[in-house]
């Protein structure tokens, strides 16, 4: 069986682009592939998903147009051994809005939730979510926790099919074969240093 590495460098689509070395020129059926998915890529990946609405803000009460409001900004992430935490930087405004103004206090604590790759079908994923840092403040954390431990992880999700073929689609003009990704399953992802490393079988033909 013939084996092709695919290593993420620093867009996916503009989020995630590949860099692609085939090892075996011939058109075999059922390759073994290993992806590489950068941490900087993921994290793009996951700040296009939660900011990507006109304020750059992903509202967790509230809207730019009310005086009360609770929204994240930034999210940063790090791989520690098999795990995954994401760092998230909320703001809040939290009180009683009178005319036109918040009555009450600001907050801006950095939360943090912990998460699991996995691999299922096509689909690079994210699960058992520990939220391991939230704020002192009872009221923005009844929004931060389901927000830490549901959407964090599902924005972070990869089409790992979809990604490959979107990497081999210039692949005639680079290098004079088409190279064409039929289906793809994952088997196992591991943490290695600064990338996941996706292990899979693909259907991919070289003409």
């Amino acid at each position: 069986m013939a084996r092709a590495t695919i290593t993420t460098m620093t867009t996916l689509g503009r989020i995630l682009a590949l860099g692609v070395v085939w090892l075996a020129a011939a058109a075999l059926p059922c390759r073994a592939v290993e992806l590489k998915v950068s941490r900087e890529a993921l994290q793009r990946t996951l700040r296009q998903q939660l900011f990507s609405g006109p304020s750059g803000h992903y509202y967790l009460k509230g809207s730019e147009k009310t005086a009360c409001w609770v929204y994240a900004d930034d999210a940063a992430l790090e791989f520690t051994q098999d795990k995954i935490v994401v760092r998230i930087k909320t703001h809040a405004r939290i009180g009683q809005a009178i005319g036109g103004a918040c009555v009450g206090f600001a907050l801006a604590p950095t939360a943090e939730v912990e998460v699991e790759p996995y691999g299922e079908g096509q689909t690079i994923g994210f699960r058992n979510a520990q939220v391991i840092k939230v704020s002192d403040h009872k009221e923005l954390n009844f929004l931060l926790s389901p927000f830490l431990s549901r959407q964090v992880p599902s924005s972070m999700k990869v089409d790992a099919e979809d990604l490959l073929r979107k990497a081999l689609e210039g692949s005639t003009a680079t290098s004079g074969y088409k190279v064409t990704l039929e289906k793809l399953k994952i088997h196992s992802i591991q943490i290695e240093g600064d990338d996941l490393v996706v292990d899979a079988d693909g259907d991919i033909s070289v003409k």
